[in-house]
């Protein structure tokens, strides 16, 4: 694609960045075949080609955003579908990023928007007050259909309706400290305890350690880590992005330089692909560049670290018929998709994997709250497609997709390593 910034457009660093990615895309369209907006809606400015369209003519133009650009920038998933798919390797995934910064920067959103999404940004990434919000939600149940007849009150719905009605304890797990290996010691690695993930289904970090551990990992919760940034990243917010990322880097650094660490476990695909992306964002900082482009290269999920040990043979082979829904982050952003298969398979588990595996179930981070209606048609895709195996369960390995595809199934839904644990003498998810 030809581009024609000017000089001094290109001398800031976000800018010449997106210029080269703007430059790779050759027009070809395959993304749009894998794009899940453009599929449900058919509009070509849904698509990933057509996004790009528009980014250029507000970057080069240096205009503010507009509602035009913001609309179809606000339905784009991130789910990288397009990034798979793509022959000239556009990173799309950097591209968008930019252009959310600077609707954050340009752009007044209508006032009930912009209180949904500072709401969410302040909830969200904190666990205390995410538990504390979803045991208020019972109070906004029963005014869920009001809040649906009124657009703007649409987020609010979504929310009210994804909320559980309970809400498991928090996990002593969770707590910084460290966990030792049983038997001869095969590695030491740090956890992320996360944010919403640690308050919706505690679980699953407590799965990861007591497997790791049975497997002579040692697992370090370094003190001071927390919500990876992710959340706030999708909605433009950078500064607190970039704040969320550095904190994260500065409680993985001592334990990197203190005893060393062979990864960073991550539990959550969403948070993994954002980790693994810290070396980009804190690329301009020179107090953080180089520390957080270790953090990334150290950064595995839980999978793609359990796929490079040698497994013992299982405690017990379960038989059971499991439905594996790859996230988007999982395959698309982080390119891991033969290991958590592999070890499902390999612990006894017959894998069945759904039709058009490739798009996203329409969760996506907040996108289920801020986008309800395409979200759920995609859901409802997914859902068909998931029960159309004949399975008896969902394996996924991301908090969101578990929320959004549970939210629909008739079948559980749960983390993939809780699968492992079970199979490796933990207890029955």
């Amino acid at each position: 694609m030809q581009t024609n910034f000017s000089a001094a457009q290109l001398a800031e660093p976000h800018v010449a960045d997106s210029e080269k990615i703007l430059r790779k895309c050759v027009h070809c369209g395959f993304c749009t075949a894998t794009c899940p907006t453009y599929v449900t809606l058919g509009n070509e400015l849904d698509s990933p080609r057509g996004r790009i369209y528009l980014i250029k003519d507000m970057l080069e133009n240096g205009r503010p955003a507009d509602k035009e650009i913001v609309t179809h920038i606000d339905r784009c998933l991130s789910c990288l579908a397009c990034m798979t798919t793509c022959p000239s390797g556009v990173n799309y995934m950097h591209l968008v990023d930019h252009a959310r910064a600077h609707i954050q920067e340009t752009y007044k959103r209508p006032l009930l928007d912009r209180m949904t999404r500072a709401m969410l940004a302040f909830v969200l990434p904190y666990p205390n007050r995410f538990r504390a919000a979803l045991k208020l939600a019972g109070l906004g149940r029963p005014f869920i259909g009001l809040f649906e007849r009124l657009p703007a009150l649409k987020p609010v719905a979504a929310m009210l309706k994804l909320a559980p009605t309970s809400i498991p304890p928090a996990s002593s797990l969770a707590s910084p400290g460290t966990h030792a290996g049983k038997g001869a010691r095969r590695g030491r690695v740090a956890i992320l305890t996360g944010c919403a993930q640690s308050v919706l289904d505690p679980a699953i970090n407590e799965a990861t350690i007591s497997l790791l551990t049975r497997l002579g990992v040692e697992v370090v919760v370094p003190e001071g880590e927390g919500c990876c940034g992710a959340l706030v990243h999708h909605m433009g917010r950078e500064d607190q992005a970039l704040a969320s990322a550095r904190r994260n880097v500065d409680a993985w650094t001592p334990a990197i330089e203190q005893g060393g660490l062979d990864a960073i476990i991550i539990t959550a695909s969403g948070c993994g692909t954002t980790i693994k992306d810290y070396g980009f964002m804190l690329r301009l900082d020179p107090a953080y560049a180089e520390k957080a482009a270790r953090v990334s290269a150290l950064a595995k999920d839980v999978t793609e670290y359990l796929a490079a040990l040698d497994l013992p043979e299982p405690v017990r082979k379960p038989g059971t018929v499991v439905a594996y829904h790859s996230a988007c982050s999982m395959q698309h952003g982080q390119k891991v998709t033969r290991q958590p298969k592999e070890l499902l398979a390999k612990a006894g588990f017959v894998v069945r994997e759904p039709r058009e595996g490739h798009l996203c179930c329409g969760s996506a981070g907040t996108y289920n709250i801020l986008q309800p209606e395409i979200s759920a048609k995609l859901r409802d895709r997914k859902v068909k497609n998931i029960e159309a195996t004949g399975a008896e369960i969902v394996a996924t390995g991301n908090i969101g997709c578990i929320t959004q595809i549970a939210s629909a199934a008739k079948l559980p839904v749960v983390h993939t390593i809780k699968l492992l644990d079970w199979a490796y003498g933990g207890p029955r998810p």
